[in-house]
Order: structure tokens, then sequence, then C-alpha cells
């Protein structure tokens, strides 16, 4: 009779090890949203995670590593609500569209802690070839999945004179402006009007997909 091999339990040290580094990176987090990336120190970062400077130390050897494991940590997050996103919407290119774009505005992506650190790490993109290469990277990923569900709206709903790749692009820049008003203007829009405001430029782009009727009560 074959023998059944035990499960092996996951090495507590790597586990351990693991549940540091998120808890460093969360508390980077809260601090870059509350003094921007020029005013967090690593002080800040380890009273934060009420951990020592050692610890910071051992797992990210510096500052800029850990901002830039940090900002690693933001992109993989909304690379995985994306792809569980279009994985949960239904087979149309137009449901999935609407997904990415329901997404965007929900309170786990629109959260204004993340977005000022978003904000953050885009105004030290220009001089921080790191910075730079992981948004580059993060905009091209979102840009190459909206731009082939343009395609295949333009195929079934007929359309003429679209440029998925100009559409993408567009979008992009509309969800990045409604984020930056969420962050500063708090009191005159909210994330009902932001979806509504993007829902509004699908409608106009793909009429034969999207209508008024995808708007909420705010």
């Amino acid at each position: 009779m074959a023998q059944i091999e035990p499960k092996t339990a996951p090495n507590s040290r790597i586990v351990a090890k693991d549940r540091r580094r998120q808890q460093l990176i969360k508390a980077t987090i809260n601090c870059i949203a509350k003094r921007g990336i020029a005013g967090t120190t690593m002080a800040d970062v380890t009273q934060d995670a009420d951990l020592s400077l050692g610890i910071v130390n051992l797992h990210f050897q510096s500052k800029d590593k850990l901002f830039e494991e940090t900002l690693l940590y933001l992109s993989d997050e909304y690379e995985t609500f994306c792809a569980n996103a279009l994985k949960k919407a239904g087979h149309t290119a137009a449901e999935k569209l609407t997904a990415l774009a329901e997404l965007d505005f929900s309170p786990k992506v629109c959260d204004r802690k993340k977005l000022a650190v978003w904000f953050a790490f885009w105004g030290e993109a220009k001089s921080r070839p790191t910075y730079l290469q992981i948004c580059a990277e993060n905009d091209r990923k979102y840009n190459d999945v909206v731009a082939k569900l343009c395609e295949d709206l333009v195929v079934d709903g007929g359309y003429t004179d679209i440029r998925p790749q100009a559409f993408a692009i567009g979008l992009a820049a509309l969800t990045n402006g409604l984020w930056l008003d969420l962050l500063m203007t708090p009191n005159e829009i909210n994330r009902n009007m932001a979806r509504d405001i993007s829902f509004d430029y699908l409608a106009v782009i793909f009429p034969n997909h999207f209508n008024k009727s995808n708007r909420r009560e705010n």
C-alpha cells in the first residue's frame, strides 16, 4: 500500500518574515499618506509598526528599498484586484469593462490613504527611475487590457473612428483625474459621482453598450 506523505506546515520563520514585511509596508503606507515621501523617516515607520529599526534594516536594508517594495506592493495589489474583477465579470467585453470601472471607484481601490501614497510616488517618479519603471509597467498592463476590451467592443458594436489604445489612455487619464479630485476636494465629489462620470465617458464612446442607466444615486 502506498504511504500518504504528511502535509508539511509552512516554515514558521518564513511566515513570520512575510508577516513582518507586510506590517512594515502597511506602516510605510500610513506614514507616506500622512507625511509624504520626503517627510517619512525610518523612525516614523518603526514607530507606526511598533517594531525596532533593526527589524526594518533586516528586511529591507534601506529606506529606498522599503519605499520601492511599498510601491511594488501597491502595484501588485491593484493588478490582483483587476484580475479578480475580470474573472468574476461576465463573458462580454462590456461586462468586463464595467467591472474595471466599478473596481476603480470601489472602497478597496479608491481609498484616500492609498490614493495619497500613489500620488506621492507618481510625484517622485520623474526623478526616481525605479518608481517610474514600476508605475509605467503598471500603466502599460492596464492600458493593454482596456485596449483589448475596446477592440472587442468596436467589432461587436460596429463602431468607427475609435482608436483602442487612445481610448485606454483617455480612460486612465480620466480615472487618475477623478482620483485626484477625490483626494483633494472630498467635499465636492464622492466615489459614486466619480463612478458616474466614468460611465458617462463610456456611454459617449460606446453608446450601444453603455447609457445613463448605469448611473447611481449619489
